[in-house]
């Protein structure tokens, strides 16, 4: 399949690389200049192991490319992924500027083609229908009749030191989305993972895939992230604001 990631940071790389590795042709975009042009010269900015060597065998391979060219990114990729970051505000919020401006740009550049556009920034529960609306207030006015895509949550949940390990050998793989064809189109993506193809231990049986609603997945990742916080006063409050629009039997 064809994919685009958008953002080279620890999440985008991690992402794109993998995916290349499994067959899948990958546009990686990063509007730093020096960065790109770092990996272009086989030098990886994050250290984690088996990451280079990855790399390395994607770009050899033909399947793996770094570009700043975004709209080059969307015309290719089926799939496009929005990895950006999203620091925390001082008011312990997230800064979600970048994210947004990806999301504009992205419909500022859609054609008749489908597109899948997945989230796996970390974002405020409720995110996919904001980002939805941000991708078609992007759209040329000229494009919106013709211009389909969806939207899907699939967080990540990579431990620094063995993420590469993480991706090829994941406890569950989590899709969150409204859309049938969207659904499927992220399993075909995942499924040499979910088959354990590339996995240390190819005779274990398939990878779950938990699919759900847009924001039950966006609530799966804070879940996840507050059994590795001591602290889960915030992760309290939010499952009591959603506790109307959350599928908790799937969290």
């Amino acid at each position: 399949m064809r994919v685009c990631v958008i953002g080279t940071g620890y999440v985008g790389l991690l992402t794109g690389a993998c995916l290349a590795e499994i067959g899948h042709h990958v546009i990686c975009i990063d509007n730093d200049v020096e960065k790109v042009a770092l990996i272009q010269s086989g030098k990886s900015p994050i250290f984690e192991p088996g990451l280079d060597e990855v790399v390395e065998s994607g770009m050899k391979a033909g399947k793996l490319q770094f570009s700043t060219d975004l709209a080059t990114g969307v015309v290719h990729g089926e799939i496009l992924f929005i990895t950006v970051g999203t620091p925390a505000l001082p008011t312990g919020e997230n800064d979600t500027r970048c994210m947004e401006a990806v999301a504009r740009s992205i419909g500022s550049h859609l054609n008749s083609g489908y597109k899948v556009i997945v989230n796996k920034s970390t974002v405020p529960i409720g995110s996919g229908d904001w980002v939805r609306r941000i991708v078609l207030d992007g759209v040329p006015e000229r494009q919106q009749k013709i211009a389909g895509f969806d939207v899907v949550s699939n967080p990540e949940f990579l431990r620094k030191g063995s993420a590469v390990y993480d991706i090829f050998n994941p406890n569950r793989i989590v899709l969150g989305s409204n859309s049938e064809k969207a659904i499927a189109m992220m399993q075909q993506l995942y499924m040499p993972i979910v088959k354990r193809e590339f996995a240390e231990n190819k005779n274990l049986p398939a990878v779950p895939v938990v699919v759900t609603d847009l924001t039950s997945a966006e609530m799966i990742k804070y879940v996840a992230n507050a059994f590795l916080d001591p602290s889960i006063e915030n992760i309290n409050v939010a499952i009591r604001s959603l506790w109307n629009t959350c599928n908790f039997q799937r969290v």
